[in-house]
Parts: C-alpha cells; structure tokens; sequence
C-alpha cells in the first residue's frame, strides 16, 4: 500500500506565437523499486504524448506517513498539490474538508461507473461525485503456496480451516516452516481479516469488520476466528517477530516454507525471482473465502486549482491513468488487477486472470469487500484498535476470552 503526492508547478513562459504554455505535473512518491518504476514510466509517456511533462520526486518509505504529512503541510499553506494518490478512508478524510476536484464530467464521458465496481466506488467518489480515478484493485485474502511441497503433500489444495491445518502439518512433516509469516501489525491484521472472512463468511465479515457489530466482535465466531489465529501461529517459525512481508515471501520461493498468506503484491516476488505459476508456486484464495475478495486499491485524488493548464492536466492525468492501455500495462508489473472490470486478461498470467474473474465475481454477488488491513475497511484510528488487541492476542499477551472482551471495547474508545 503505497501513495502518490502529485504537485503542479507554475506554467514555463512562452513566446506570444505559441498556441499554450506548456503543462506539468510534479510527483512525489515512493514506488521506487524496479517494476513499479517500470510502471510509472508508462504513465510518464503517455503524459508526455499529450504535452504534459512529469516531474519525478521519490519518497522512501513505504506506509504512506511521511507524503501524508507533507500534503498537509502543502495544504495548510495554500499551495494545494494537484493530485495525491491515496487509499480508502484517507480519501474521505480529504473530501470532506471540500477542497477535491470534480471529475464528474471526465468520469461520465468515459463511463467509469459502469466498469468501477461499486464498492470501489463508494470511495472513489463522495457525495454522489467522482473526486479520485482508481488505478488498480489488489486483494488480500491470497494463499501463496510452494508447488513441490504441495505435490509433496499430495498436491490437494485446501478448500477449509481444517483441510489447511492439515496441509500446514503435512508441511511440518516435511521439515519446512509451515506458515511464513513476518510479525507486524498490518500483517497480523491481514491474516485475521481472512480469517474472520473464512470462519464467519460475508455476512459475518460485513457485521463484525465493516459494521463494528458489538454481538458480532464478541460472538461465538468470533472466539473461533481467535481460536484459529492461535492455532496458525503454531505453525510459524520462531523468527517471525519484525520480519518483512517480502521476506516471508522469498521464504516460500525457496522452499524453507510451504505458505504464505498475503496480499496479491506478493506475486511481485514470485515472478522477478523468475518463478512460474502452477508450475513453482500455486495461488488461491484463503482457504474458505473462495468467491470473496478482500480489496484495497491505489486512487489518485485531485486537488482544486485556479490554474486552468494545471486543471486541464489533472483531466489528462486522470484519463490516462483510467485508461485500458495503462490498467493493463501497470497491472501486469504491479501484481494487482485493473480496476476496470471490461479489460481483456489476455496479457494476464493465471493468477491475475482469476483475480480479474474473482473480482468480477465478487461484485456481482455483494462479496467485494473493504479490507481493514489496507485502509478500506475502517478508519484509521479504529483499524489500529483492532491491529493492537489481533497482534497482542497472536503473540499470547492475551487469551481468547481477553480478546473477545478488549476487540469491542478498544473499537468503541477508537470512534
């Protein structure tokens, strides 16, 4: 999960006899390793085709903290970026201070609505008005697992919890790390949240993650998501504490673990170490979440402007990015899906050509949820609530019956 703070600058001075002064947009960042990069190129291009130059600015680090402060301080003092990519709540956050533009006639002329799914729209419009383009759809409830251990273990891949359980033995058996999995908030959060959606279904999830229910939190199912949370990180080595998400990956790649559960960015890892799907790793959704997609998504924001070359930028920048051409191009490199559901798969590999088709799925059935871990579930404030009393729980600080009393509570102090 990652953003975008795009700032426009001033126009160039030009001669008298020029027909416009030329266009630009300057962007701060921090999508800097190889593929994404490679990604962002194609989007420079393409703007460059339409005379609107990009001014590059990478941020390291990778939570989205340090652009975050740096839009607030650009907005405090009137000097308003032209767009910001952003995730879920934080969109809405920004909305409603009133100070987004309107793509509403951008979005009308290339028919966004019928191809956004609308639970993604839900955030990228806001009092009935598009004010972000969405530039890809990633989902979180993925199980990443080595293809010569699973064949080693019979080569059946799991539908349950229990038939998981039984693989991550056969695993343990074979002398591998079950269960990879790197011991940080945010992907404590995201096991539990497939979990939750594996134990309790849709409507439990919608209840308990999305609606904050007091009887779902603290329910029967409940105690079993805990209960199986418990039972998983049985199955994790003793070094996961602080380990990074890649590096659970790369774990699964070279055959020291069996599994991974993670978001579908993972797949990055997979292909630049030059493995195949189906052929050296296997991806499915989580284990009993099968037509159910957890989403998050990367959206460019735009801001108001009073310079009409940066607002007609803003339009060129929007479009290009909602353009088939760049899904597809961008897709491909960054792991996810397009966020438009009318885009051939044809250039996909496997496991995107099912995300594309799970998605499609997912839509159609009310099955295409916010995922909390990725900032489109709750917001902030309430998903760090939620991370403390998971992460807390996973690494035996508190019992079941503690977690089941503290989840509700900590929710309620957080709103």
């Amino acid at each position: 999960m990652r953003h975008f703070l795009l700032a426009g600058t001033a126009c160039l001075a030009i001669s008298a006899s020029m027909a416009r002064a030329d266009e630009s947009v300057e962007v701060l960042h921090w999508w800097t390793a190889g593929g994404e990069a490679a990604a962002l190129n194609i989007l420079k291009d393409d703007l460059a085709e339409q005379g609107v130059s990009w001014r590059d600015m990478p941020v390291a680090g990778g939570s989205g903290v340090q652009a975050m402060t740096a839009l607030r301080a650009r907005v405090t003092s009137g000097d308003a970026p032209t767009a910001v990519q952003m995730l879920g709540y934080d969109i809405r956050d920004w909305a409603e201070m009133g100070i987004l533009s309107n793509l509403d006639d951008l979005a009308t002329s290339q028919g966004w609505a019928d191809v956004v799914p609308a639970a993604l729209q839900d955030f990228a419009k806001y009092d009935g008005h598009w004010i972000a383009a969405p530039v890809n759809i990633h989902s979180t409830n993925w199980l990443w697992i080595n293809k010569p251990a699973l064949d080693k273990a019979g080569g059946k891949l799991p539908e349950n919890m229990d038939e998981l359980f039984a693989l991550l033995d056969n695993f343990k058996e074979q002398g591998i790390t079950p269960l990879a999995h790197g011991g940080q908030p945010w992907q404590d959060g995201t096991l539990w949240e497939a979990v939750v959606l594996s134990v309790g279904g849709a409507d439990f999830y919608k209840k308990a993650v999305l609606e904050n229910d007091p009887e779902a939190l603290s329910s029967d199912t409940m105690r079993e998501v805990f209960d199986n949370m418990s039972k998983l990180r049985g199955y994790f080595d003793d070094s996961f504490s602080g380990r990074d998400w890649n590096l659970a990956s790369a774990m699964v790649i070279e055959g020291t673990a069996g599994a991974q559960e993670m978001g579908d960015w993972a797949k990055g890892e997979f292909l630049r170490a030059g493995q195949v799907p189906g052929q050296d790793f296997v991806c499915i959704r989580f284990p009993g979440t099968q037509g159910d997609v957890l989403f998050n998504s990367d959206q460019f924001v735009m801001f108001e402007q009073r310079d009409p070359a940066a607002k007609d930028a803003q339009e060129k920048l929007a479009s290009a990015v909602m353009s088939p051409e760049f899904q597809i191009a961008f897709n491909k490199v960054k792991g996810s899906v397009p966020a438009r559901t009318d885009v051939s798969d044809a250039e996909f590999d496997d496991c995107a050509k099912k995300g594309m088709k799970d998605v499609v799925e997912a839509a159609a059935n009310n099955t295409f949820m916010g995922s909390l871990a990725h900032g489109y579930g709750q917001p902030g404030a309430v998903k760090e609530a939620i991370f403390d009393v998971v992460t807390q729980h996973l690494n035996g600080q508190i019992t079941t019956d503690q977690a089941l009393t503290r989840l509700p509570e900590a929710i309620a102090a957080a709103k």
